[in-house]
């Protein structure tokens, strides 16, 4: 079987990549099993199903692990039933939270919960959301109180297009990590990761396609490839999206196999 990543392998922004469409065909003519695994956490699957196929590829909901479902797996997130977060992100990354049982908190005043979730960057009113973030984490973290920190998506950026990059949430986890880290440097305090690379998303995806060695494709080294390396699996290095221009050799996580693009 094989787990694609979506942003830099299917489609580009909001364009398909050459060969998509094509591969998840033939997948399907040759009963291969298949799963799109994306870190994806600021819209529900059934949202980017539609979206897949506003640009030709055919890929229901239950074709598609997003790392902000995970908030829903308690093995992963914890139980977040009844507890109160505050949500970096769109609707559907509030969404995620609801639908694991979490109160979702707005942001106003000083607000308080027992949660910060960065999920995404989209729609987030800068500086003052993480702004309100960072105070909720100084307030509870100060007094000793209890504060889950969950990151759904830890890459730091993400393709819009050829030649354009633009931050996403691993980069403003890095931010408030960077405060805890100097603040208070002995609590070893950080964000549980729930994307790629973390462990958890490929065992959840090994067995959602049921199959115990799927192979891996994705553009991005650091969240891709390495993940899958790390979780027991072969990988595979799409040349396009975020793919390192530069030779194998060279490169500082060596992927099973490199591929220049899905059309090759």
């Amino acid at each position: 079987g094989f787990l694609l990543d979506a942003y830099g392998v299917l489609l580009d922004g909001e364009r398909a990549l050459p060969g998509a469409a094509a591969l998840l065909a033939d997948l399907d003519r040759d009963g291969c099993p298949w799963l799109v695994v994306t870190n994806a956490a600021s819209r529900l699957p059934e949202t980017l199903s539609r979206g897949f196929a506003a640009v030709g590829l055919a890929i229901p909901p239950e074709r598609i692990l997003t790392s902000g479902a995970l908030l829903a797996d308690p093995g992963v997130a914890g139980n977040l039933r009844g507890v109160r977060a505050l949500v970096l992100g769109p609707e559907g990354s509030r969404r995620y939270a609801e639908r694991a049982g979490a109160i979702v908190v707005p942001f106003e005043g000083d607000v308080d919960a027992e949660a910060l979730i960065v999920a995404d960057q989209q729609d987030l009113c800068w500086p003052d959301h993480l702004d309100l973030a960072l105070s909720l984490l100084v307030r509870r973290l100060d007094a000793g109180a209890p504060l889950r920190l969950l990151l759904c998506n830890p890459d730091l950026m993400y393709p819009v297009r050829p030649g354009r990059v633009a931050l996403t949430a691993g980069a403003l986890a890095a931010m408030l990590e960077a405060v805890i880290r100097e603040r208070w440097p002995e609590r070893g305090i950080g964000f549980t990761r729930l994307g790629k690379p973390s462990r958890a998303i490929f065992d959840v995806a090994c067995r959602r396609l049921g199959a115990s060695r799927p192979v891996m494709l994705g553009d991005q080294l650091a969240t891709d490839i390495a993940g899958a390396l790390g979780a027991g699996l072969d990988a595979v290095l799409v040349g396009t999206g975020l793919a390192p221009g530069r030779e194998t050799g060279r490169l500082p996580v060596r992927p099973t196999w490199v591929l220049p693009s899905l059309a090759a």
